[in-house]
Order: C-alpha cells, then structure tokens, then sequence
C-alpha cells in the first residue's frame, strides 16, 4: 500500500516537474507521513541495538529500515558504492567502518511505531550505549555466531541489568564459516547466567542457510529476492523436524519455568496454544525472567522480519516499564512517572544526549510524562532557567523532522535549548524532580594535546569545549607543572576520534604526545605519624597538632581514599575534624614519590592538640596535609597501575606467538577458549604495556586478529616501572642531580 501510494505521489508530480524528484525521496516523504499521526502506547516500542564490535548491529538497523519501508535502498557499512550505512552519517564512521555515536530513527512496522538507538560496540564509546540504555524500554542484542558472548557483550549486559532493560537476543551473521548458534546460546546461559531458548533455529548454516523455522508457529519461513523482502512459509523440511519438536519443547521448560500460568498448562501435559505460549514469552520477557533467541544473517537478508516480529510481540512498550523520578528533598523519595499520552499530567523528560547541529545545540530528550508543545516554556530542575521550545524535532540519523508535539514515550530532539547531558526539564517551575542519574565510568588513558599551530587556539578552544558538553567520558585538564593540555577517555580510540574530528570540523591539527596513564600512590604498611603546624609571625598564630596512622585498604579498595575520626576528648574540636579530612585528601592530590595521585588509604586520627587561641579551620587543614606528607615521607611506598582485562581474538596457529607477546608486556594468562580454528586468549595486562599493541596483533597475525580490553583494578607495578616513573619525576622536577638512588624504598 505504501510502495503504491509513494507510486501515485510520484507520478503527480512528475506531471508537475518532470526530473524534479526521484523514488527514494517520495519513499522517504511517504514514510514519514505515515509514522506522524499519534500511536497509543500498546502500540510504540523503545528499542536500542548493542553487541560487541563488528556483530552487524548497523547493518541489521540497515535491513530493518529497509524492510519497514524507511529508505528506499540497503546501503552497507563497507560497500563498494562507497555510501555507507544509515545510521553511519559521520564521515569518520563512513571511513571506518565503525559506529562512533549512537543514532537515533524511528520506524513503522505492522502500525506500531518502532522508535530505534543504533550504539556502538567499542568499549571506548560505552558512554553511548550507557545514555541510549538509560532511556530505552528494550533492547536487542545481537551475537556473532562465529564469537559468541564477547568481551563487550559482557559489559553490555551489565548495562541492561543496571537499568532493567528486557531485551531479546539475535544471533547474527550465521551465513559465516564456523558460524555456531548453539555454542552462542550455551554462552549466553553459563556466561552471562540467562534463561535463554531459541524462538527460531535457521534451516542450514554457513553457505546452506536458506531460511528459519519458526518454533511457536511450527512452520519455515523462506527470504525470497530480492533482497529478502519476500516471504514465503511452507511446511518444516523432513530432516528438521526433530530438532524442532526438541526446540520448542525446549522452549516450553524455560517459559514455564519461570511463568506460572504455562507452568500450570505444562505440569498438566497439555499443550499450549501458540496465543498461549507468545502471552507466556512476553510476560517472561518483560520481567528479564526468560530471554527469546532469534538467529539469522543480516547481511545476506535472512531473518530480520521474525525479529520484528518478535519486537512487537514480546518487548515493552511505555506503559509496562516503570520509571521513577527523584524529589529533591532530605527523604530523596521517589514518585513514578505516568506514561498516559496526554496533556493531562506535567511534563517531565530527560536530556540523555548532547550533539552541536548546524542550527546550534541539538538536545535528544525522552519524554516520560505529559506533552510537549512548540512555543512551550520548560524549565531545567538542575538550573531552574526557563527555556522555550523554538523548534521539535523526530531523528532520523542525520534527517530531521519538525512536529508541533510529543508525548510520553517519545524519543525527540530539541534545538537551542542550553543543558548539560542528564538535566531534567518539566512544564512546573518548583516541581524540584530529576530523573534516575546516569552511569558514567571514569576514563582510564590520558594524553598531551595541543593545536599543531599556535593561531588556531581560538578553534582548538571551542572544539575541546564542544566534544566535553556532548561526551562526559571525555575530560580535559590543564597540568601546570608541564604547561600542557590534557585530554582523558575510554581508550586510544576515543581520543584518537577526537583529535580527527578536530581536524575535520574545525580546521584545527593537532599534536598528541604518548598517553599518560593514570597511576596512583599507596604505602604497602601503616604509618604512624605525629605533626605539629605552627606559625608564629606576629599578630594571630597558626596551631594544630594531629596524631594517628596512616594504613594500606585492600586490593579491592586501591582506588579509594578513607578518613576515620577515632579522637576521644576535646584534644581536636569536633569543628575542627572536617579541616584535617580536607587537608588530607587535597595532599593526597599529589604523590611524594612520582607526583601521582595517592590512594588506597586511611586516614586514622586518634589524637592531636589545639591552642585556645591560635587554633583555627586553616591551622587544621595545613596539619592534615603535612601529616601525610610526613606518613609518605617515613612510610614504605608503592606504585599502583591499572590492569586491564585482554580479550584476544585469533586464529589457533598464530596462539603461540600471540601469548608470548602478551607476556613480554608483563600480561597474566588467565583463561584461553577454542573452536573451529579460532581461539580467544583472556588476559589481565598493564595499561602502561598496552600501548601500539593495535598494531603488533595485527602484524603477527596477518591481520587475522583482534582484541578488546576493559578497566579491571589497580595493583602495585613491577620494581623497574617504579624505578623508572620515579626517575623520570625527578628528572621532570629538577631533583635527580640532588637525589640518589637509594632515597627511596620500595
């Protein structure tokens, strides 16, 4: 009906202006037309796209597209018409062949609105796939049938725990030699502890794949070109017929396990009905009790019309997904959001994403109360400025769409509206809400940056300002012992994408020194001290004498700083207890060793002395700050560095020379996996010996290889890399002509 109506469109207005239009375009306005009157909630779903890298989430968000009648041709994350992909609109993501910032579209499919995130799958930009969890309903997460549960599948899954995200899976790419679902599907239950059943099982793998049974409904479904897009059901072949009647039954066992009423139907061995059974899924589905497993290859056209399918039928949509909102008040008490699609409550949505657009700030907003107009007045809880809505927008990747309105579960974008990511806006000035925060890890890698010349500082200046507004992963600080510009994040890549983007957008080179990696200080025994601050200069001294100890935290809490007040007495004013804990922790900004900062400890005060007259807040936080720096001076001191977790992804006849290079860099061994010629090497390795690694696994592999890594822990460097970081900070500070070797212990 739609190909039809875009036909008659066309044909109008070539009679108006022969040449003035093409298909696609007619396609894509005839597809918005169609998604812009209003959906009740049954009938809109939030749905986000996550996996590890390369398991063809982009290109499955291509077909789906596609097959929705979104865009008019499949364009792939590669090809060679040199296009790229939809959801790809960055140049760089273009060049690559990566995603580097979620995108945003929506989509029709049986008449319920499809509203979709496509996130990356590299660890440096988990930050994106984090926001899009925060505000999506549910979630598709796609495996590599030839990889399995990977590193990043595993972080991933950690993210939709922490926001209860329900999600189905999809095992793609089973058109790939030594494709395996059932190794995936195994993985998925001993790895990430998932009560998992295929919904569908492929008729064939690798080469053979020429279509899927579908379980619920006992039948196989065929992808006819082109490009899929017709389907055609037919009997189960002979030869699958029972695998199939072992699957579904399979599939029975893990819904009825976990729901009640088919528990009931099967402990009364009869059989579900297939209302019954999809009722069941989708129940177990919604309350992460059971999640569906759909297989098929993407990018040969197979299988992505049953996960559509499968998103209607068993994910949430707005109203089965409770969402709180925080009152600012001393209790913090929560109050649920209602997701009615109408006017009736205040508005209220979330500010997840930040994006400078070629009109200003574009601010991705999901609503999750109330309705949105244009020329609303909204007001920001965290500032309480109050903003008009000038212009509402719909995404589709680089696309925009004006719309008068939004409601509650819609996902839409807002142009100069002046916010940082996870403000919360509503239509109330004094409503004082904000919604659930969101995660945000720390960045594990720093470099040097700075403009390769010294006029484009102005650039350099509103470049760095930008990308820190839009990517709360990325820091920047200025050091002003080395007088340089430093940038952290998630990962060589992260920054490296930066400095690129610098370069493509603002015109601005730029020159990054080697990363610096963040260690930190601790003493490996406790310390006890005793410090006296005096200062008599004329006029009101300065007194305060703090006694106590200084001791080592666990492994586990290397990265953490303790103060403990253990005083009896009136020797400390209690006035005075909260100076000494500032003066520690500001001393604890600077390391007596190599300049890092210090961490892992405890502070113990037991004692101390005041005077009645001289005694003041300052005196206190000047004795908390050189009674550390006298327990580090006298104390047993350590170098902590960040271990990270290796995945290595290799062929079997290169494992040999992989595991060497990886113990030449200091790297434990810590598990290895194998099959069908490949095997993954899991290992733990300083971030400090990580480096141009990208480069070696390439070159000794036959660029066969590949590998991930994410933030473990921290723990004390080898005696040459402590030797050699101090040595650099004296040289670095001017003291290593004054200070011999032995001056420190280690």
């Amino acid at each position: 009906m739609r190909v039809l109506r875009a036909s008659l469109s066309l044909s109008k207005t070539c009679v108006r202006a022969p040449g003035s239009v093409t298909l696609k375009k007619v396609l894509i306005n005839s597809c918005r037309s169609c998604s812009s009157h209003p959906f009740p909630n049954e009938r809109i779903r939030n749905i986000g796209i996550s996996a590890h890298i390369d398991s063809g989430k982009t290109t499955l968000t291509e077909r789906v597209l596609y097959y929705t009648g979104r865009i008019a041709k499949i364009h792939e994350v590669k090809g060679k018409d040199g296009v790229g992909a939809t959801m790809d609109s960055m140049e760089l993501e273009r060049q690559r062949g990566i995603t580097i910032q979620s995108a945003a579209t929506y989509t029709e499919w049986k008449n319920n609105n499809i509203n979709i995130i496509d996130t990356p799958g590299h660890v440096d930009f988990t930050i994106e796939v984090e926001r899009a969890l925060r505000v999506l309903d549910g979630a598709v997460l796609v495996l590599c049938a030839v990889g399995g549960v990977q590193c990043q599948t595993i972080t991933v899954n950690r993210q939709m725990k922490r926001y209860n995200v329900p999600f189905l899976t999809f095992i793609n790419k089973l058109d790939r030699l030594g494709a395996n679902p059932n190794r995936a599907l195994q993985q998925l239950r001993t790895k990430l502890n998932h009560n998992a059943a295929f919904v569908n099982i492929p008729i064939g793998l690798e080469g053979n794949m020429r279509g899927v049974i579908d379980l619920i409904e006992e039948r196989s479904i065929y992808f006819e070109e082109p490009f899929g897009g017709i389907i055609r059901y037919d009997e189960i072949p002979a030869e699958f017929r029972a695998e199939a009647s072992d699957r579904r039954l399979e599939l029975v066992e893990c819904v009825a396990n976990v729901d009640e009423i088919l528990g009931e139907t099967f402990l009364e061995e009869k059989v579900p009905t297939t209302d019954d059974l999809k009722a069941a899924l989708r129940r177990a589905t919604v309350q992460r009790l059971f999640t569906p497993v759909l297989v098929g290859t993407a990018l040969k056209n197979k299988g992505v019309q049953p996960l559509l399918d499968a998103v209607v039928d068993y994910l949430p949509n707005p109203t089965e997904v409770k969402n709180y909102a925080i009152l600012n008040d001393e209790q913090k008490s929560k109050i649920q959001m209602d997701p009615v699609r109408d006017s009736s409550n205040p508005f209220v949505g979330l500010a997840f994403k930040l994006e400078a657009g070629r009109f200003g700030q574009l601010t991705y907003v999901r609503v999750y109360q109330g309705c949105a107009k244009k020329g609303d007045f909204i007001h920001n809880t965290r500032t309480s400025k109050k903003v008009r809505i000038q212009r509402l927008l719909r995404l589709h990747a680089d696309q925009m769409e004006d719309v008068d309105e939004v409601y509650a579960g819609d996902i839409c974008a807002l142009f100069g509206i002046d916010c940082a990511s996870g403000d919360t806006f509503t239509s109330q000035a004094n409503s004082n809400l904000s919604m659930e925060s969101i995660h945000i890890p720390d960045p594990v890698i720093s470099m040097s940056i700075k403009p390769h010349n010294k006029n484009d500082q102005e650039k350099f200046s509103k470049g760095i300002n930008r990308f820190t507004r839009e990517d709360p992963t990325f820091r920047v600080h200025y050091d002003t012992e080395s007088q340089e510009t430093i940038i952290s994040g998630m990962g060589e890549l992260h920054l490296e994408i930066y400095s690129q983007r610098m370069e493509r957008e603002y015109n601005c080179s730029c020159v990054m020194g080697k990363p610096k990696v963040a260690f930190r200080e601790s003493i490996a025994e406790p310390v006890e001290f005793e410090f006296v601050h005096k200062k008599q200069s004329g006029g009101a001294g300065q007194y305060g004498k703090v006694i106590g100890v200084l001791e080592p935290l666990g492994s586990e809490n290397y990265t953490k700083l303790e103060f403990e007040d253990q005083t009896i007495g009136p020797n400390v004013p209690k006035q005075f207890v909260p100076a000494v804990e500032r003066g520690f922790r500001y001393a604890c900004e600077k390391g007596h060793l190599s300049g890092q900062k210090i961490s892992g400890v405890r502070f113990i005060l037991e004692d101390g002395a005041h005077h009645m007259v001289d005694s003041n807040e300052y005196s206190f936080f000047c004795a908390g700050e050189g009674a550390l720096r006298q327990a580090m001076e006298k104390g047993s001191l350590i170098i902590l560095e960040p271990i990270m977790s290796v995945e290595v992804v290799l062929p079997v006849e290169f494992q040999g020379v992989v595991i060497a290079g990886i113990n030449r860099r200091s790297g434990v061994i810590v598990g290895q996996d194998g099959t069908d010629g490949y095997c993954t090497v899991f290992a733990d390795v300083p971030l400090n010996k990580m480096f141009g690694y990208s480069t070696e696994l390439r070159s000794c592999t036959e660029g066969k290889g590949n590998y991930t890594m994410d933030y473990n822990r921290y723990q004390p460097c080898l005696p040459a890399t402590q030797e050699e970081l101090v040595h650099k900070h004296l040289e670095a500070t001017g003291q290593l002509h004054l200070v011999k070797t032995n001056k420190y212990k280690n």
